[in-house]
């Protein structure tokens, strides 16, 4: 977590949690969700804006984690604000030379491999759960074809529960 907020939560340690306003999708994008988007829809058929600056980006990346809820935030200031997730806490982009690497570019150690019942691919590293973002499928399917990778089969809200992953986090 940066200096700079962790000064701010200790200078104002009780500022409301932010729920709704800021999401993840499949692909690794974050995307801010003002009043009107929310109220057109629920993420992430109604996405709202996607964050293109990338000193914001990388703040975000830096102070992204969870609570012991499995509810994923990001600590704005002295602010968690709460991010909703399309498929996975995690969106795993696959090196050639073999190494996983997260969104936000943090390396990660492969522990498993997971089909769900839509066919997309989940990885379970020692980040957290994960899905292999769609432009890397050629890439896994070489890890899957060699044999050093063998998915199984999973319901989507069982990889979520079994890894402890709130997609929606709501207050309580």
């Amino acid at each position: 977590m940066d200096a700079i907020v962790e000064a701010a939560l200790k200078k104002w340690p009780n500022v409301p949690h932010c729920y709704g306003w800021l999401a993840l999708d499949a692909r690794g994008d974050w995307y801010m969700r003002d009043d009107r988007i929310q109220a057109a829809g629920p993420f992430p058929q109604v996405k709202g804006s996607r964050i293109q600056h990338e000193k914001l980006i990388e703040f975000i990346a830096r102070n992204y984690e969870a609570d012991e809820r499995g509810a994923w935030f990001f600590q704005n200031g002295p602010q968690r604000v709460y991010v909703q997730l399309e498929a996975a806490p995690w969106v795993w982009r696959l090196q050639p030379d073999g190494r996983v690497l997260s969104h936000t570019g943090r390396e990660a150690q492969l522990k498993s491999c997971w089909l769900d019942e839509l066919g997309r691919l989940f990885l379970v590293c020692d980040l957290g759960l994960g899905i292999v973002h769609t432009q890397d499928m050629g890439l896994a399917a070489e890890q899957v074809e060699r044999g050093s990778w063998q998915p199984e089969e999973a319901k989507h809200a069982w990889l979520l529960q079994s890894q402890h992953c709130q997609l929606c986090p709501a207050p309580g």
